[in-house]
């Protein structure tokens, strides 16, 4: 007989959220496992004493882990999904039926904790992971990577330039033109409005715009008025400020932030995370990356050994740094570096170049090179190149005298190049890749960090650290209740193995027994 079920709705209903949910569920275990009890005392004196009570801190940063986990990045479709989940209810600490609060309170809250709270709670799964003998300390792994910022390309605005620039913003207007959707609000400083890029450097964009507009007209495309040339030097947005333009090679320009990983090289747990503005350099936010993890790892009572990074990372003053704090630098040595002419020989003590005829070419002055790299010159005298045999091939045909650029801190890139010569090196290099790079794309691609969906530059590190926490923190899991399988299946092995050996200790004895 066909059977059919009839729904009929209860006004009064028992029901146990915990009985519904499996054991093995990954909620269910952070519920039991994970105590944030102690946000509520750490965030009290960021609340006043009256008014509308506020969200836990507990059950917010639940919400903020949550989004990271199930890879959300809309506040919105965060509630929506927990109002139908039973697990992500069990792990909030609410009800069926129990209304979660507004999308518009998260809004707020995340606005009003500072980052000191939301790198407590990151230090806290932290140290899960270093009681968990996951973290080692010796070796990190330094790389960045893009984040999509909560603004459009098309609410750009062209900066104003001072009097003296005037003329030469106004042979670059028609080439870069004005925000095609205006923003509502204008949340941009004065000094983010105006220009700050030198004569020479607006020369240089306004050249580089002509070319580029008179290359796009030829492409399919090109001649839209979508199409136009943006510099970080001319353009800014009103929307955030603080997003920069970033620039890729094979990629399409879009305003973004960086962000900057360290990752120790044991179980790849990430030690670090910060945002920077897209338009600084790896190697300007290296110092503030090894600073900060090296206190960290100091609070575990962990020393860093060695740093791991590419090429976007050199620099003289990182290398320098790095030896101060006695950390091994594994960076490779960035292509414009400079030590020396073929031929030529350094003497130390007198800080002169000696060419293959005798000459010394002594030094003159520090200057900046047209990558902003510091670099030492060093000149010959004129009467010593007049009538050098090589000095058509040295100087070429109008140049009177031989100039040498050096870039400076040489004797510690010269370290750098020795150190990374070795195999040792090449394992390390292997290593950097293998450790960070795959970090990145599990927190880009699955644990929601595709876009920052919050505006300015601390809302993103506070997004970033999050995203890193909740990475940290299902390692953590899993790592655990992998440890309790192997102690589960070795456990079996030595009770079989204890009987074996009881029973061969039985068999002696009896055969000792019938002999005797």
């Amino acid at each position: 007989m066909q059977g059919r079920h009839i729904y009929r709705d209860r006004v009064v209903l028992e029901f146990c959220l915990s009985d519904h949910i499996p054991k093995h569920n990954l909620y269910y275990r952070l519920k039991q496992l994970l105590e944030l009890d102690y946000l509520f005392e750490s965030t009290k004196i960021y609340y006043g004493s009256c008014g509308q009570k506020s969200i836990d801190a507990t059950v917010f940063f639940k919400l903020c882990l949550i989004a990271h986990l199930e890879n959300i990045d809309s506040d919105r479709k965060l509630l929506e999904m927990c109002s139908l989940r039973l697990d992500l209810l069990y792990f909030l600490g609410y009800n069926l039926g129990e209304e979660l609060p507004c999308h518009s309170t998260l809004c707020r809250t995340r606005m009003l904790l500072p980052r000191q709270v939301f790198e407590r709670i990151f230090n806290h799964i932290l140290s899960l992971c270093v009681g968990a003998g996951m973290v080692s300390g010796a070796t990190v792994a330094v790389d960045s990577a893009f984040v999509k910022a909560n603004a459009s390309m098309d609410s750009l605005e062209l900066k104003v330039s001072k009097e003296e620039l005037q003329q030469e913003l106004k042979k670059a207007r028609p080439v870069m033109v004005t925000a095609r959707r205006k923003a509502k609000k204008n949340k941009a400083s004065k000094e983010q409005q105006t220009v700050t890029a030198s004569k020479q450097e607006l020369q240089q964009i306004e050249s580089r715009q002509q070319h580029w507009h008179s290359r796009q007209l030829t492409t399919p495309g090109g001649s839209l008025k979508q199409a136009r040339f943006t510099s970080n030097k001319t353009h800014y947005s009103p929307v955030d400020p603080d997003a920069r333009i970033a620039v890729k090679p094979g990629k399409r320009r879009q305003l973004c932030y960086f962000n900057q990983l360290a990752v120790d090289t044991a179980h790849h747990v990430i030690v670090h995370a910060q945002a920077d503005l897209s338009d600084q350099k790896d190697s300007q936010c290296l110092p503030r990356v090894v600073e900060e993890t090296t206190q960290r790892l100091l609070s575990f009572d962990l020393g860093l050994k060695s740093v791991l990074a590419d090429g976007a990372y050199c620099s003289g003053e990182n290398y320098v740094l790095l030896e101060k704090l006695n950390i091994q630098a594994y960076i490779p040595v960035h292509g414009t570096y400079k030590g020396g002419p073929d031929g030529f020989i350094y003497d130390q003590e007198q800080d002169v170049w000696i060419c293959p005829q005798g000459k010394k070419a002594t030094f003159r002055k520090v200057k900046f090179s047209a990558q902003d790299s510091l670099q030492r010159q060093y000149f010959t005298t004129r009467s010593d190149c007049k009538g050098c045999p090589l000095k058509e091939s040295c100087l070429g045909e109008k140049q009177k005298e031989k100039k040498i650029d050096i870039t400076y801190y040489r004797a510690e890139y010269e370290r750098a190049k020795e150190r990374l010569s070795t195999r040792h090196a090449e394992w390390m290099k292997k290593k950097r890749q293998s450790t960070v790079e795959p970090v990145f794309g599990i927190l880009i691609n699955y644990m929601g960090l595709s876009k920052i969906n919050t505006r300015g530059i601390m809302a993103a590190d506070k997004k970033m650290l999050l995203a890193a926490a909740a990475y940290n923190l299902k390692k953590w899991l899993n790592f655990c209740s992998n440890k309790r399988k192997t102690a589960a299946l070795v456990a079996p092995k030595a009770t079989v193995a204890a009987l074996f050996w009881l029973m061969l200790i039985g068999l002696w004895t009896g055969n000792k027994i019938r002999s005797g």
